[in-house]
């Protein structure tokens, strides 16, 4: 299989599953780099190395699957390889089986990384980007190995999912200097408008909740690159709260699952500029900002639907460790006074006013 370049990229050094069952890193120091796989649906994270007898390059990108298996995606000599990690139990002691996946032959000029871990749980994909093609390539789940399956015309980054079953991809085309989100139908490989807020602007998506349809943007629309919100689907306009504004180049990393018809309720994980954690809802009017936790990892974690954010965090005396946050509640809304009538009323002393039941 031949795609036409390949430089590759890396990804965040820390990914969580879709369904928030396992999570994987390149742990390690130095050049004594290993896969490791986090369990987070237990009681209480636990991590699992994956070490084997070559270390890994610090390039080299890890996704988990929901089936507790890591897709490793290494660059070797000519081609891009991908392949499976897992553990297994051996008479000399725990140890790493791997099954290779099959490859992607190179050529000058394209860059291939993971896409995030797919809704569906058990497939992976990857996208390799040229000047003026973008290629999805789909690496687990065909015997045959990775395979492309759709070919976008234009220059691709980001990557969020819209749905569930991992049909609908969402990228960032740029196409004649202009950056668009774009829908992609991975089952009939149909590219189709998602984002087209003013015909020049550059209108980014960040993240999606499939649940609620809450859809997280960058766009210069207003004037400047501002964060906002809309709904997938909705004819109603994309919003830049102020409050938003004023986080400056903060990305959202989490969104709260499980609020179904209910994208105002859904709770917002934000990674300040400042290396801070802001949280908002759409319905807020501000943004509650909080520190993060030492050792920190990725600028990554996971919302419950309860609204409670779980961050990942690995230092010397806990090296594999979740912090959980509650979502403040929203403050109440501010009283709105009715204006001064002409007449202004007589003021009642304080002995006289109607106190009863308040």
């Amino acid at each position: 299989m031949t795609v036409c370049a390949i430089e590759m990229t890396t990804t965040t050094a820390f990914t969580i599953a879709a369904d928030g069952s396992y999570a994987a890193r390149l742990a390690g120091e130095g050049d004594a780099l290993y896969a490791e796989r986090w369990t987070l649906a237990g009681p209480e994270a636990y991590a699992v190395p994956l070490p084997l007898a070559q270390p890994e390059e610090a390039d080299s990108e890890v996704l988990p699957l929901a089936d507790g298996r890591v897709l490793i995606h290494r660059r070797v000599a000519e081609r891009h390889a991908f392949a499976l990690l897992y553990p297994t139990g051996a008479a000399t002691g725990p140890s790493t089986g791997e099954l290779q996946l099959g490859g992607v032959d190179v050529r000058e000029g394209v860059r291939v990384r993971l896409l995030p871990p797919c809704p569906a749980g058990t497939g992976a994909f990857a996208l390799a980007v040229e000047d003026t093609v973008t290629t999805v390539w789909q690496v687990t789940g065909d015997p045959s190995g990775p395979r492309p399956v759709a070919r976008i015309p234009g220059r691709c980054t980001g990557g969020v999912w819209l749905d569930r079953a991992g049909r609908l991809l969402a990228l960032d085309r740029e196409l004649e200097g202009v950056t668009k989100a774009v829908a992609v139908d991975l089952a009939s490989a149909e590219v189709s408008p998602l984002l087209q807020i003013t015909e020049d602007s550059d209108d980014r998506l960040l993240l999606a909740d499939p649940d609620s349809g809450l859809l997280l943007i960058r766009s210069d629309a207003p004037g400047t690159a501002r964060l906002g919100w809309g709904v997938l689907g909705s004819s109603l306009p994309v919003r830049f709260p102020e409050c938003l504004a004023r986080t400056g180049e903060a990305r959202p990393f989490a969104v709260q699952p499980g609020q179904s018809l209910m994208p105002e309720t859904c709770g917002v994980a934000l990674r300040l500029p400042e290396g801070g954690i802001g949280l908002w809802r759409p319905a807020d009017r501000q943004v509650f900002r909080l520190a993060a936790p030492t050792g920190w990892l990725g600028g990554s974690g996971l919302w419950s639907a309860q609204g409670r954010l779980h961050l990942p965090y690995a230092t010397p005396e806990v090296p594999c460790g979740m912090v959980g946050l509650d979502l403040p509640a929203s403050p109440p809304p501010p009283v709105v006074l009715e204006p001064p009538t002409a007449t202004v009323p007589r003021p009642v002393p304080l002995q006289q006013a109607p106190l009863a039941g308040r």
